[in-house]
């Protein structure tokens, strides 16, 4: 599909979800899915401000270079930013705190969609990602914040259903049909500005289960598991607790670009620990009520 018409597609849903839905949300963590997310409902309401507010499920683990990122993008375009925090779930005895606080934010999620009223949910999920995500829809359905991939609705030619019942709420995925590829394509089309560590950098990292994880407050090399200085770049940014970096050599768009030609890996599966648990990880925790 050519760029134009993913485009195209993307702002045609983040449009119709705002006409048919009361009170839609867009998942913004500063990474470059939701950085591309937030430039589509940039451009689907110019000259017009964004008519929705932009949430990050907040782990308290994070790369500072993506929060800062996050707090600058939202402050340039005037738009409300609501932190959904993790540390106060476990501080009110929702959820249990654990060595990854990745899967805990499925509850932070579901407390701030209620909270909020929240009827649509903009998520930045792509289908070149992780196999459970091929099976969403456009706009997805969660009754009680759950997921059921049997009962999703078809959408032949484009045509969305907007009726919700009591209790449920859409995610609604703009990127659906895009790549990774697609994503950096566009963000050299665009011009973005991205969080420097998408960018190859130099870093503390160490080797555990095959993959270069960053030495940060949150994760630190444990016994035999030696600390290198080594050129890196992260592909997802997420929990530094779970998102490991690649070896690299790509220092700007074009050449970030050029070494996706060469990867026969997706982010997830290269980089992120959560995902490797099982063929089945991320399926579950969708059930539940997952991005």
């Amino acid at each position: 599909m050519s760029l134009e018409w993913l485009e195209a597609e993307g702002v045609f849903l983040i449009r119709e979800a705002v006409a048919t839905c009361a009170r839609p949300v867009l998942l913004f963590s500063g990474g470059k899915d939701s950085a591309v997310m937030l430039r589509l409902a940039e451009k689907a309401f110019w000259p017009g401000r964004i008519p929705f507010p932009v949430m990050h499920v907040d782990t308290g683990h994070n790369f500072p270079e993506a929060i800062t990122f996050r707090d600058q993008r939202c402050a340039e375009l005037g738009v409300e930013l609501i932190v959904a925090s993790v540390q106060d779930s476990i501080d009110q005895g929702r959820v249990a705190d654990a060595k990854s606080r990745n899967p805990l934010q499925t509850v932070t999620l579901l407390d701030a969609i209620s909270r909020f009223g929240f009827d649509a949910v903009f998520g930045g999920a792509r289908r070149d990602e992780e196999r459970s995500r091929a099976k969403e829809r456009l706009f997805s359905v969660r009754v009680n914040g759950k997921w059921d991939p049997s009962k999703q609705r078809p959408e032949l030619s484009g045509l969305i259903n907007p009726h919700l019942d009591a209790g449920a709420h859409f995610r609604v995925f703009p990127l659906s049909n895009w790549t990774e590829t697609d994503v950096w394509r566009f963000i050299a089309q665009e011009k973005m500005a991205l969080p420097s560590i998408y960018y190859a950098h130099e870093r503390r990292v160490f080797r555990r289960d095959g993959l270069w994880y960053a030495e940060t407050p949150f994760l630190r090399a444990e016994a035999g598991e030696v600390v290198e200085t080594k050129r890196v770049r992260f592909r997802t940014v997420g929990d530094a607790t779970c998102t490991a970096a690649v070896e690299s050599n790509a220092a700007t768009i074009d050449e970030v670009l050029d070494e996706l030609k060469d990867s026969k890996v997706s982010e997830r599966g290269a980089t992120r620990a959560d995902d490797r648990a099982s063929d089945a990880a991320m399926e579950r925790r969708k059930l539940e009520g997952y991005f």
